[in-house]
């Protein structure tokens, strides 16, 4: 799992052995004369409106069917996992972004929902630390993703990079500038894809794109090196320390956790004025550019600044 304080690669292969994760063979059946029933992509029943059991666009994934759901089917289309449970917010977030994008997909990959409150085993072998946590399974390699909410253009980013790393080919983006700039910022390159966002903004100075990746390079720079359990006791032991609170959202935004951060410099703004109060709402309109525009949540916490603005 990628470290909320770098921007993570995400071609790391095999950091978990997933062998471990495979199923005994199954016994013989006791009477060999008889036909096996169907079964569907996972070992079940074949699936509803898919003759023959074609594969699905979405499946549940358990302990119990990941060898056949997961790892098999991985030797012939990419498997995007979404560890989630009924309790977490974010996850509430990122699913309906992933289930879209595997509807689009048409069945180039599958997204595998894995709910870590009843499959704790699952959970542990893929080290799942918190969620939402998203990784893939290509080739029966491990392919590690991120923890958290991001923007659907940089989620559908990560899926267009686990198809090239199962050989699918995928639609070239309509601006390869953009394309470029995502590419180094995925990569960490960070000068590279400040450069090439500030070379976008310059030729198209109302490039939604541009601005979310340029504001995420600042978002990138400002963690760096801060370690996210110190941020966080600092922030809760001062609440009025500018700082420490703009350092707590960054991080919280980078762990899926936005809304508490736009709550948490929002109340900010109400406590300050003159410069501070400026410098607060600055740093939560860079974290809504982090969003982009069609962000839901971006609408509501605009609304809150305002109020507390006017």
């Amino acid at each position: 799992m990628s470290d909320p304080r770098t921007t993570p690669s995400i071609f790391t292969r095999g950091a978990v052995d997933l062998s471990a994760l495979r199923a005994p063979a199954p016994a013989p059946s006791a009477d060999p004369s008889r036909p096996a029933a169907p079964s569907g992509p996972d070992g079940g029943a074949p699936a509803a409106g898919f003759p023959g059991g074609a594969p699905e666009t979405i499946i549940d994934v358990t302990e119990a069917n990941f060898q056949t759901a997961v790892l098999e089917r991985s030797l012939s289309t990419p498997v995007i996992i979404d560890f989630w449970a009924d309790w977490c917010e974010p996850c509430k977030q990122l699913s309906p972004v992933l289930e879209r994008l595997a509807h689009a997909g048409g069945g180039s990959w599958v997204l595998g929902k894995v709910d870590v409150d009843a499959n704790p085993r699952l959970a542990q072998a893929l080290r799942v630390q918190g969620i939402p946590m998203v990784v893939a399974v290509v080739g029966g390699q491990l392919v590690e993703g991120f923890t958290g909410v991001l923007p659907e253009h940089q989620v559908k980013q990560y899926v267009d990079a686990v198809l090239k790393a199962g050989g699918i080919s995928v639609e070239e983006p309509a601006d390869p500038r953009i394309d470029a700039a995502d590419d180094a910022l995925m990569v960490g390159d960070l000068d590279a894809a400040e450069a090439a966002y500030k070379k976008i903004l310059a030729e198209t100075p109302t490039d939604a794109a541009a601005e979310s990746g340029l504001a995420q390079v600042a978002l990138y720079r400002r963690v760096e090196g801060a370690d996210p359990a110190a941020v966080v006791a600092n922030a809760a032991a001062d609440p009025d320390d500018l700082d420490a609170q703009r350092l707590a959202a960054d991080f919280e935004v980078l762990s899926g956790e936005a809304d508490k951060a736009y709550e948490r410099l929002v109340a900010l703004v109400k406590r300050t004025s003159g410069d501070d109060r400026d410098a607060v709402r600055k740093h939560l309109l860079s974290l809504f550019s982090v969003a982009g525009p069609d962000d839901p949540a971006v609408a509501g916490a605009r609304r809150a600044l305002a109020s507390a603005l006017f």
